[in-house]
């Protein structure tokens, strides 16, 4: 495989864990932003709520832009609201960069994902799984056949 084939799937995985990491961290947000933990909560929902707007909308609009270009951006943009939601002590504003890491991910996977398929070309993508998919017998039950 493609070294970037593995860079864009650290990324991924980066992005991913900062969209679920939050979750343990609500109680302290919510202490040190002075809010309820349930409205605390609205973060992990508004990171929600910016994927399902963004896959789509991403996905369309990205389709037609330079992949690197596009690559970079999304990160850079991923990056840049995070740290400006880590900075800030408004709910509003954190809950606002939610959204927009959201977005920034939605749109870094569409690119992603299409860029490390045409890398990896495609017999690497086929070769893997075709082993694992082959039907294959069960083994012998020590019990002799089952009962149906």
């Amino acid at each position: 495989m493609p070294l970037a084939v593995y860079l864009l799937a650290m990324a991924v995985f980066a992005m991913g864990t900062s969209e679920c990491m939050l979750a343990g961290l609500l109680p302290d947000l919510a202490a040190a932003l002075d809010v309820a933990l349930g409205t605390a909560g609205l973060l992990t929902s508004a990171f929600a709520v910016g994927m399902v707007v963004g896959a789509p909308l991403m996905a369309a609009l990205a389709r037609t832009w330079p992949r690197r270009s596009s690559l970079l951006a999304f990160v850079a943009l991923f990056a840049a609201v995070h740290v400006l939601g880590a900075v800030t002590d408004d709910f509003a504003l954190l809950l606002a960069t939610r959204m927009v890491a959201a977005v920034s991910n939605a749109g870094f996977l569409a690119v992603a994902l299409t860029a490390a398929a045409g890398l990896a070309g495609p017999t690497a993508k086929a070769e893997p799984w075709r082993s694992r998919c082959r039907a294959r017998p069960p083994p012998p039950s020590p019990n002799g056949p089952a009962a149906n």
